[in-house]
């Protein structure tokens, strides 16, 4: 039993020492989206989400509260959370993934990369690779990044009304600065 503590003890200290926890700095991360259709243009900013990211293996993990995005139009706000994400059957979009691209943590410098892994989002999860850049300056990293959505993959439904008002794809666009994970 001893042999087995030390060991697990040995694995903990040695995983601390050689891997790099990142999180979002609080404040440090803003997630925008944009729909551009022929009657009206619709965006929406969320500073809500957590980001969390492994050096040592780099996986990537980024929780985002639907309810978070803040549009200009309060009516938009409401129907966006009622009748498109549905947010209190699917209250967040999460992504799990990894950085395909081997990267240097300890010298300060940008690098372009991919990102592979799964979106769940309003209940369906899909197969995607996003493209962006990650910067580390000092202790921080600026992860930058920008995608499309196509709504009906993620069985987000337009009345036939309405169509005209939304894109069928809509662009997101991400930014978060990270610092290291300190337990508290």
């Amino acid at each position: 039993m001893k042999k087995t503590l030390f060991s697990f003890s040995l694995i903990i200290a040695f995983t601390q020492i050689n891997a790099q926890i990142f999180m979002a700095k609080s404040g440090g991360t803003q997630i925008t989206f944009f729909s551009k259709s022929p009657l009206e243009d619709i965006d929406a900013t969320n500073k809500g989400a957590l980001i969390v990211l492994n050096s040592s293996t780099n996986d990537l993990q980024v929780k985002v509260s639907i309810s978070n995005f803040k549009f200009k139009n309060a009516l938009m706000e409401e129907h966006f959370n009622e009748n498109y994400m549905e947010t209190e059957k699917f209250p967040n979009a999460v992504f799990k993934g990894k950085i395909n691209e081997k990267i240097d943590w300890t010298k300060d410098g940008e690098s372009k990369i991919t990102i592979t892994g799964k979106m769940e989002m309003h209940g369906v999860t899909k197969d995607e690779t996003y493209t962006g850049t990650v910067k580390k300056v000092g202790n921080e990293l600026t992860l930058n990044g920008g995608f499309k959505v196509k709504v009906a993959d993620y069985g987000i439904k337009v009345p036939s009304l309405y169509v005209k008002n939304i894109a069928e794809v809509v662009d997101v666009d991400v930014k978060s600065i990270l610092e290291p994970y300190v337990k508290k």
